[in-house]
């Protein structure tokens, strides 16, 4: 036999066993008694710890079909990477007490190598809870559940799926690493309160790619010690818009810095892309290097916007300035319509004004004339066509 054949054909072996090993174990949740129309939050937690004790990759499967499931809360460490693919519909209950006070309805927390995939659809069916929320007037009002909460994950990967109508965040990412989102859908209507899109915080290397967010408060906000974050391709609206913030409000809070986001649309939103932080208020650390660029905003009221004086609902006063220093953030390469005659609005605190701010080829316009800018307390930097600052 030819040496160099007899080689080639024992790689060629050794690479297609190596790939059939690395293929996933399908763990199919009808095998632990997960039935369309039927409750599946025991047979989800069977099948998670039958994925999560596996040495080899896994994934668990749940077909077309529409199912009904409780809190679950599953964790790691586990022995290899898993996948959850959805191809039908699971729904929350509709009653938000049923969920027992749980803080989010799809819990993980603890995993390497996590992935959420497939067409399907987590119905948080939050109509009920939207319409008892009192939480802008009663400072001890109940929580409702998120639809989803992602807790220490390293190496994350969200793709293709819906959240429809959680009853409080549609999605928390809280101390995880390398986590995208892709291709993920959040889909709620604009008078649903209290449903941020993607809230993530003390995160390091998160990218939301591809995404489109309809809901009743920020698409995407960011809490304190975010790093190292893409926003990219994402379509935002109805909703709050891309709010940094906000910030300041707690002693013990870590810094934002290097923050990214390009080419995102932002259609009929409160406000396009904003920074905010509370005045009077303890917390004091920094937000520096972020880049906001090539944003289009269709109809926005507030398309740019640093707001160092945030006090929602008059639940502070403005008398002490925000203690949160904003540096080194660029605008550039913003255009569209402004509700507002102001399309750019930077209101920075007089205790530590901001500093490299940049505003570069800004075009906004209002009832179809150039909008203007309002500055208080920071000097921008202006490059190409951007409106100046009046007072």
């Amino acid at each position: 036999m030819d040496t160099k054949l007899s080689v080639t054909a024992i790689v060629l072996f050794l690479l297609l066993a190596t790939l059939d090993t690395a293929q996933s174990t399908v763990v199919d949740i009808r095998k632990f008694g997960g039935a369309p129309n039927a409750d599946i939050t025991q047979a989800f937690v069977k099948a998670w710890n039958a994925a999560c004790a596996s040495t080899t990759p896994s994934k668990i499967v749940i077909p077309g079909g529409t199912y009904k499931m409780k809190e679950i809360d599953v964790k790691g460490p586990c022995k290899a990477p898993i996948e959850v693919q959805l191809d039908g519909i699971i729904q929350a209950p509709a009653n938000p007490n049923a969920l027992n006070d749980a803080y989010q309805w799809v819990k993980f927390g603890y995993v390497d190598h996590l992935t959420l995939s497939g067409r399907g659809t987590y119905d948080g069916q939050g109509a009920a809870a939207w319409r008892e929320n009192d939480c802008g007037l009663n400072k001890n009002c109940k929580r409702r559940s998120m639809n989803f909460g992602f807790n220490f994950i390293k190496h994350g990967l969200v793709r293709g799926i819906t959240s429809k109508d959680s009853k409080n965040f549609h999605v928390n990412v809280l101390g995880c690493q390398n986590f995208t989102f892709d291709g993920f859908i959040v889909s709620a209507p604009g008078n649903s309160i209290n449903t941020d899109g993607i809230h993530i915080g003390r995160s390091t290397d998160i990218k939301v790619i591809n995404t489109r967010i309809a809901t009743g408060d920020d698409c995407v906000s960011i809490g304190d010690g975010t790093r190292n974050l893409l926003v990219q391709n994402t379509i935002c609206g109805p909703g709050h818009g891309i709010s940094v913030g906000s910030l300041g409000k707690y002693t013990n809070e870590e810094p934002v810095e290097h923050l990214v986001f390009k080419n995102c649309t932002l259609k009929g939103t409160t406000n396009g892309v904003r920074i905010k932080t509370w005045p009077s208020a303890p917390g004091t650390s920094p937000v520096s290097n972020m880049h906001f660029e090539d944003i289009v905003m269709d109809n926005v009221m507030n398309p740019v916007i640093i707001d160092q004086e945030y006090c929602p609902w008059n639940q502070c006063s403005k008398q002490v300035p925000s203690k949160v220093k904003i540096s080194k953030v660029t605008f550039k390469n913003i255009r569209g319509t402004s509700q507002n005659k102001e399309g750019v609005t930077l209101i920075c605190s007089k205790g530590v004004p901001c500093e490299a701010v940049e505003l570069s080829d800004i075009n906004l316009t209002f009832n179809g004339a150039p909008a203007i800018a309002k500055c208080l307390n920071v000097k921008p930097i202006i490059t190409g066509k951007a409106p100046r600052c009046v007072a």
